[in-house]
């Protein structure tokens, strides 16, 4: 009996649903694990550098709303990324109170590195599913997606991330 089967007990949505939460949280911790092993980058900072290196330099401010997280959240995460170099900040030329965050060489090839280990993780679970497992499996995400979305979601044109989206 696996983990998740321990403290779930039925076929009801409220079981699912927590079985599904309780996995979906043990291979978040599991890819972290790795990343941070391996690469020596959480999945927190990867997301970080991923922002950058998708939009190139950013606003304090901007980033945040990219990863969708409180702005005080991701200075805590530059700050660190600061610290070990991957990423530099610099006061804006027009508004001194505010920080554009760059990526920098170091910072690309950590997070070429932490994308790869990743990856290694992600295969590992998901590699143990077929072709046709992985399509139901995308289907079913693609349509809780659809179900946990909000309507101010939609108008934004924002989706919680899927394996599509990956």
């Amino acid at each position: 009996m696996s983990k998740h089967e321990a403290i779930t007990v039925g076929s009801g949505p409220e079981q699912v649903g927590l079985a599904f939460l309780t996995l979906a949280y043990g291979v978040r911790e599991d890819v972290d694990r790795h990343m941070l092993s391996t690469a020596g980058l959480s999945l927190s900072r990867t997301k970080v550098l991923q922002a950058l290196a998708a939009h190139g330099t950013l606003h304090q401010a901007q980033l945040a709303e990219a990863l969708g997280q409180a702005p005080r959240s991701v200075t805590q995460i530059v700050e660190g990324l600061e610290r070990l170099a991957l990423v530099t900040r610099t006061d804006d030329a027009e508004d001194r109170r505010r920080k554009t965050v760059s990526l920098t060489d170091k910072g690309r090839t950590t997070l070429a590195a932490a994308e790869e280990a990743g990856t290694h993780a992600l295969r590992k679970v998901f590699g143990s599913l077929d072709r046709q497992q992985l399509a139901s499996l995308q289907a079913l995400l693609t349509r809780l997606d659809t179900a946990v979305a909000s309507p101010a979601d939609a108008r934004r044109g924002h989706r919680h991330p899927t394996a599509s989206q990956e």
